[in-house]
């Protein structure tokens, strides 16, 4: 590939390494690009209030594609540009399924509320972050699909991710967009079509840049998508081998620097 016109990284197992910070040899070439005026985007499942800590360590003031895609953000700004959501009547159809398919799963709402009237993110009681419960609201079911989110989360104690999605997929994938960030038991649902690839090219349209001149970072089933879009799509080595089958490219782990060694090349 010629020297990428826009840089689009996941966050999680990609750009921070196991200690889930940005490295000194990664801040460097990402300082590099930056000064070069090559837009460089995080797109991650994170919601956007997760992103500002990351873009401070990685100097980032640009735009960032959270929620797999369903939300648009402003970091300079802290703006939500653009949001897809699930409508409550959706939300509470997906529910009945998915209590049919994985008994003994609870649910979770990201939402984004542009007057600040909604809480960010809500819970059923038996639902367990695999990232921890520290701004869980619990609610009733009720509560929790009664507004619309951007994204539903789906937990289930005694599965992997791997298995719930073989289960739910087939069921829901023409209503919905179904994926994972990590195997500890957990799906992630947007809105139907909306993947961090849509998002991705939605950002790529406001710097008017081509599909071939994006570089793409990723490691795990729900970067697929923006791996597979973009002209030189990258798994890390320590990827989900869904994503090391689909990459053009596999370079080193996110323990060893493996974003910063592939930019090392035009930066």
């Amino acid at each position: 590939m010629e020297k990428p016109l826009l840089i689009a990284s996941d966050v999680d197992g990609t750009l921070l390494d196991v200690a889930e910070r940005i490295t000194r040899r990664t801040q460097d070439v990402l300082g590099r690009v930056i000064a070069s005026g090559t837009p460089f985007l995080l797109v991650s499942g994170r919601p956007p209030r997760w992103i500002p800590p990351v873009a401070e360590q990685a100097g980032l003031k640009g735009y960032a594609v959270c929620a797999n895609g369903a939300v648009l953000y402003d970091i300079a700004a802290d703006r939500v540009i653009s949001a897809h959501t699930l409508d409550p009547i959706l939300l509470n159809d997906v529910a009945r399924v998915l209590d049919e398919t994985l008994p003994g799963m609870a649910l979770a709402a990201e939402r984004y509320s542009p007057n600040g009237s909604l809480e960010s993110f809500v819970g059923e009681r038996d639902y367990i972050n695999p990232w921890g419960d520290a701004e869980k609201l619990s609610k009733p079911r009720a509560e929790v699909l009664g507004h619309p989110a951007v994204k539903l989360l789906v937990r289930h104690p005694d599965m992997t991710s791997e298995q719930m999605a073989a289960a739910a997929v087939p069921l829901l994938k023409d209503v919905v967009s179904m994926t994972f960030s990590t195997s500890r038991g957990l799906l992630e649902i947007a809105q139907k079509d909306v993947t961090k690839a849509t998002g991705l090219a939605e950002a790529a349209e406001l710097f008017d840049i081509a599909q071939a001149d994006v570089v793409a970072f990723g490691d795990m089933p729900n970067d697929i998508p923006m791996l597979s879009w973009a002209g030189h799509g990258v798994a890390m080595s320590n990827a989900h081998p869904e994503v090391l089958a689909v990459a053009d490219e596999v370079t080193a782990a996110n323990s060893e620097d493996g974003v910063a060694q592939v930019l090392e090349r035009w930066f």
